[in-house]
C-alpha cells in the first residue's frame, strides 16, 4: 500500500481499491497514525505472502507446545528469556509499524484502565502504569505485566463495589484527564532491511513461544484475558451512560472461553477493540472540552 494508492483522486468506481475503502472509513474512531499503520501492515507482503505460508508450521508448532505443556505444565519457567526474546525479534524483524502499534497498545490499556478507576468512586485498585518508550523496556517483564493487571484490576474493582454494596454508575461529567488527545511520546524504531514483518505475522509466531516459554496457567490467563475487552467496555458504559461503543467490541465475552489455538487472531482483535474503545473517549474528551453533549448521537444530553 502506498501513498498513490489512498489517493481519492484515483478512485475509480469500476475498480474500487479495498485499502482506500478502508482508509477513508470511518466507522471506528481509530486514531489516524494507527489505522495508517495497522493498514500497511495488511497489506504488506509479510501479511499477504509470509503469514499464510509460516502459518501451518506456526499450527503445528503451537499443537507440540500444548502437548508438551500438558505433560509438563509447570516447566520451563523462563519468563525472563521470554521477553529477552520479543525485544530481540521485534528488534531484528518487527517493523516501525509493527513494534509501534505493540508498544502504543500498552499506553492504550494504561489509559483505559485509568479511566474506569478515576470515575468508578471510593476504590482500592493497584496495579502497574505501562508506559515503554523503547522495545528495550518489553524486557523489563511488560507483556506478563499486562495480564496482571487486566485481572488484578477486575478482581480488586469488584472486591470494592462489592465491599460498599454498590456497582458503576454514570458520571455527570467524566473524567478524561488520563485519556491523551494527541500521540504518545514513542519514538520510531529503527528501520533496517530485515525489519519487515508486520504485526499479525509477529503476534502469529510469538503466540505458541510465549505458551512454551511459560507455565501453561500464565499462558491460559494470557489468552483468557484477551477475552475481558467485552467486560471493559460494560464497565465504561455504566461510567457513560451508554452502551454505543459496546458495537465495536468484537472478541466475545470470557464466560465462554475460546480455544487458545486461536489466541493470535484474538490478540489482533484485542488490539483493535482497544485502539476504538480509547479513540472514542478520546472524542468524547474533546465534545466535553468544547462544552458539547457528550454524546454526538444524543444533542440533549449533559456535557
Amino acid at each position: 500500500m502506498t501513498l498513490a494508492t489512498l489517493d481519492p483522486a484515483r478512485y475509480d468506481p469500476k475498480d474500487p481499491d479495498p485499502w482506500l475503502a478502508l482508509a477513508l472509513d470511518q466507522s471506528l474512531p481509530i486514531d489516524q497514525e494507527a489505522k495508517a499503520a495497522l493498514l500497511r501492515g495488511s497489506a504488506s507482503w509479510s501479511r499477504r505472502w509470509m503469514f499464510n505460508i509460516i502459518r501451518p508450521f506456526v499450527f503445528i508448532w503451537f499443537l507440540l507446545v500444548k502437548i508438551l505443556r500438558g505433560i509438563s505444565p509447570h516447566f520451563p519457567n523462563l519468563n525472563g528469556f521470554l521477553h529477552r526474546t520479543i525485544y530481540w525479534g521485534l528488534s531484528a524483524f518487527g517493523s516501525q509499524d509493527a513494534n509501534f502499534l505493540i508498544l502504543r497498545h500498552f499506553h492504550i490499556g494504561t489509559e483505559l484502565l485509568a479511566f474506569i478507576k478515576a470515575n468508578a468512586g471510593p476504590v482500592t485498585i493497584e496495579t502497574v502504569p505501562l508506559r515503554p518508550r523503547s522495545l528495550k523496556e518489553l524486557e523489563d517483564n511488560v507483556f506478563l505485566q499486562h495480564d496482571l493487571n487486566i485481572f488484578n484490576f477486575i478482581i480488586q474493582l469488584n472486591q470494592s463495589l462489592r465491599a460498599q454494596g454498590r456497582d458503576l454508575t454514570p458520571v455527570a461529567r467524566p473524567d478524561f484527564s488520563m485519556i491523551t488527545d494527541g500521540p504518545f511520546d514513542i519514538p520510531p524504531t529503527r528501520k533496517r532491511w530485515l525489519n519487515f514483518v508486520d504485526i499479525q505475522t509477529a503476534v502469529e509466531v510469538y503466540t505458541p513461544l510465549y505458551a512454551l516459554l511459560l507455565p501453561r496457567a500464565d499462558f491460559i490467563r494470557a489468552s483468557n484475558s484477551l477475552q475481558l475487552d467485552e467486560p471493559v467496555a460494560i464497565y465504561i458504559g455504566k461510567i457513560l451512560g451508554t452502551d454505543y461503543h459496546l458495537s465495536f467490541i468484537k472478541n466475545g465475552h470470557p464466560m465462554v472461553p475460546l480455544s487458545t489455538l486461536q489466541a493470535g487472531f484474538r490478540l489482533m482483535m484485542h488490539g483493535l477493540d482497544c485502539e476504538a474503545l480509547h479513540g472514542w473517549l478520546r472524542l468524547l474528551k474533546r465534545r466535553q472540552a468544547q462544552g458539547l453533549p457528550l454524546d454526538p448521537r444524543n444533542p440533549t444530553a449533559a456535557a
